[in-house]
């Protein structure tokens, strides 16, 4: 069965989709109907931008977002079994399966990345990756600390990323390099994505949820919250609307997705993050990239 995968926030480059703009009628089209919702040329971002405007999280997340969606729609014999997306690509893999419309996820994309910019501006927070310890451990020690500081992304086993307060996570990254991490890496990120830091953000976003029409996937959608495959649209808006307090619990998601008969998962997007990760979670599974 193919499994199809969306990237979030950290697969973008300056060039991303220039391409397929270039080659391609109806992704122009996409690309250009993208420029008038979000009233600004995004295109400009993506194509000719810097490195340091596309770090913005609210030109990030659209830019990864159109890259990643416009692809899947053109794509020849897209007939994905099930989807699933890293964070932001949640939404995109629910776009994919026509539970969302492009203008929808479009719209919603924009709201969640300046209610997420404006949340990290109200609270000075970032984001740590854990290398090379054991989740238990990395759990016990977030608990441990008087800030916050929780588990974020499970990413692959070995591989975990803690989010809170700036000295939270300083604190956490010190306790855990003593418990014996390989490496305890800051990430260069606006804020503590994930966290309970994102809930001005996660009100924000669910108000716009419950305005978007959400119909039934053509097929599961495999979401972060839940780690399950999902058909049942009030149920993909209540984990949509919790993912962004919650972790992101992507093994588990590809562990159940391979469970449910998943041999083959092809990443559509900008980068390779999801293929590294997949290769630690199972060595067995087919990989592919489209970019």
């Amino acid at each position: 069965m193919d499994a199809y995968i969306f990237p979030g926030q950290g697969a973008q480059f300056v060039g991303m989709g220039k391409e397929l703009y270039e080659n391609n009628e109806e992704a122009k089209a996409l690309f250009e109907k993208a420029n008038d919702i979000l009233g600004f040329r995004i295109t400009d971002e993506m194509f000719d931008g810097t490195d340091d405007g596309l770090k913005q999280t609210n030109i990030t997340q659209p830019a990864v977002f159109l890259h990643s969606v416009i692809l899947a729609k053109t794509l020849d014999n897209f007939n994905p079994s099930m989807v699933a997306g890293h964070s932001l690509g949640e939404i995109s893999a629910l776009v994919a399966a026509n539970c969302l419309s492009f203008e929808d996820g479009l719209k919603l994309v924009a709201i969640r990345a300046n209610a997420m910019q404006k949340a990290c501006e109200a609270n000075p927070s970032t984001m740590a990756a854990i290398i090379g310890l054991d989740d238990s451990i990395v759990e016990e020690v977030c608990a441990s600390i008087d800030e916050v500081v929780v588990a974020a992304n499970y990413n692959c086993p070995g591989q975990l990323v803690i989010s809170g307060s700036n000295e939270g996570i300083d604190k956490a990254c010190e306790a855990l390099t003593e418990k014996g991490a390989r490496r305890a890496l800051k990430l260069p990120v606006g804020g503590a994505f994930h966290s309970p830091l994102m809930e001005p953000a996660r009100e924000e976003l669910a108000a716009a949820i419950e305005e978007s029409t959400f119909n039934t996937p053509t097929c599961p959608v495999y979401q972060n919250v839940s780690t399950h495959g999902e058909t049942n649209p009030e149920s993909i808006k209540k984990n949509l609307v919790a993912q962004l307090t919650s972790p992101v619990k992507w093994t588990q998601s590809v562990q159940h997705m391979i469970a449910d008969g998943a041999t083959k998962f092809t990443e559509v997007g900008p980068g390779k993050a999801l293929q590294g990760m997949l290769i630690k979670i199972n060595k067995e599974v087919e990989r592919a990239g489209i970019s």
